[in-house]
């Protein structure tokens, strides 16, 4: 059978899916939730109308035979994602039978597993169905990685009621990825005295949306920066065009859904943000004079670094980020792990030399261009080049390289721009160490 591969979005996928099981979920009264590992990219290649149809056939027929009315189905994928790896799609405790699972796998998935060449397995003991199937990557590193792009994003109490314990826990998950303190359901929420001022923001659910609720968030709103969130069903817009309604969330939801929720939330706030300074104290900013004696030369950067490896730089959640590399990491870390960047490109099926000879094309000068956009503070030239430049490091085994770059991307999530003129002269000299590497295992 002939195999149609192009790019698509697994995102848009699993909310076709979604909606197409509409009838079938409203009947059975099921709550379908998506939980996907971060490890899996967003944008795939494979037969993109098979594995719709095979996930839509899966799904439906396990609401049609379990006796749960709330169903997960959980995106599994290897932690480093490579060029071709298996995707797991898994539906837990069904308390399907296996001889009336087995039955279906063989009338109705065996034809599209075949056409996808992936597998269907059932675990008695559980009653778990996984089906794998393989799928390629776009662009190497693509990953799911949600960064906040300002500090004051950060930081977070969330307090979330839902009917679906499964829907609340979901939510749950997402948001602490972001590192916010989150409550689940009425109990947690009366351990905090029943203050809903203790939070930044609340997600209830459509149904439970009450007038004594809606006054309760106007008087908290008054008060102070309260955001209410209600999660909906994508047809019901009753409660969210009220005016108290800071935003929705649509089923189902994602981590991206979260990662959206939160810029829209907070991206007004961040631009209005002003800093008050103590007036009856002097402020002596230390980190100015530091970076001013950085940027005089690349000598001064390497004595100062001989003296203090690395300066903690604390935010308002006492993360630390130290200043490119302390004298650990660089003694752990390799310039240029050829045996790793060998392995890595023979998995994805490319020739590593000729990876080493496109990395030296694509940044073989471009500290210089590194040095001239951190000049002219062009924040997105910088993140873009960050981004490339750790996922090309990672790719040939430049370690070191990698690292820097994780550091660069870093500064943007902490709100620590004014840092990034130290990393120009790092990465200069750690760019002709890597370079100089290169060149030799070429000559070779």
């Amino acid at each position: 059978m002939k195999k149609i591969e192009k790019f698509f979005d697994i995102n848009m996928v699993l909310m076709t899916i979604f909606a197409a099981l509409e009838g079938v979920r409203t009947h059975e009264q099921i709550e379908l939730v998506y939980d996907i590992d971060t490890t899996i990219p967003k944008e795939l290649k494979g037969d993109v109308e098979t594995v719709t149809h095979l996930l839509s056939q899966l799904l439906k027929f396990v609401f049609q035979n379990t006796p749960n009315h709330e169903v997960i189905l959980h995106l599994r994928a290897p932690e480093d994602f490579l060029y071709q790896e298996f995707i797991s799609f898994e539906v837990e405790d069904t308390h399907i039978s296996k001889e009336k699972a087995e039955s279906f796998f063989e009338a109705r998935l065996k034809l599209p597993l075949e056409k996808l060449d992936g597998e269907v397995k059932y675990e008695e003991e559980t009653s778990k169905i996984t089906v794998s199937v393989p799928f390629k990557l776009q662009d190497i590193g693509n990953r799911r990685y949600y960064r906040l792009p300002d500090i004051g994003m950060l930081g977070k109490k969330v307090l979330i009621i839902s009917k679906s314990k499964i829907v609340a826990n979901s939510l749950k998950k997402m948001f602490k990825y972001f590192l916010y303190e989150v409550d689940v359901g009425a109990e947690e929420y009366k351990k905090r005295g029943s203050n809903l001022a203790h939070y930044d923001i609340f997600v209830l659910d459509e149904a439970l949306v009450t007038e004594g609720i809606e006054q309760l968030v106007r008087t908290v709103q008054k008060e102070q920066d309260f955001k209410f969130v209600v999660l909906q069903d994508v047809y019901n817009t009753e409660v969210v065009n009220k005016d108290f309604v800071s935003a929705s969330l649509v089923k189902p939801v994602m981590q991206e859904s979260i990662f959206e929720l939160i810029i829209s939330l907070f991206e007004k706030d961040v631009k209005e943000r002003k800093i008050k300074k103590e007036m009856q104290k002097p402020v002596i900013n230390m980190e100015k004079y530091i970076i001013d004696a950085f940027r005089r030369s690349e000598e001064a950067y390497m004595e100062a670094e001989e003296i203090a490896p690395y300066i903690p730089v604390k935010n308002s959640i006492s993360a630390e980020i130290p200043v490119p590399l302390t004298k650990e990491e660089e003694s752990s870390l390799k310039v240029l792990n050829r045996e790793y960047g060998q392995d890595r490109c023979k998995q994805m099926g490319v020739d590593y030399v000729k990876e080493l000879e496109s990395y030296v094309e694509a940044f073989g000068k471009s500290d210089y261009y590194f040095r001239e956009i951190v000049k002219n503070k062009a924040s997105w030239q910088i993140k873009e080049f960050a981004i490339d430049l750790e996922k090309r490091s990672k790719q040939i085994g430049a370690e070191r390289m990698a690292k820097i770059a994780e550091r660069i991307g870093l500064l943007f999530v902490y709100d620590n721009l004014d840092m990034l003129p130290v990393y120009t002269g790092k990465f200069h000299l750690e760019l002709k160490k890597l370079l100089k590497e290169i060149e030799t295992y070429l000559k070779k």
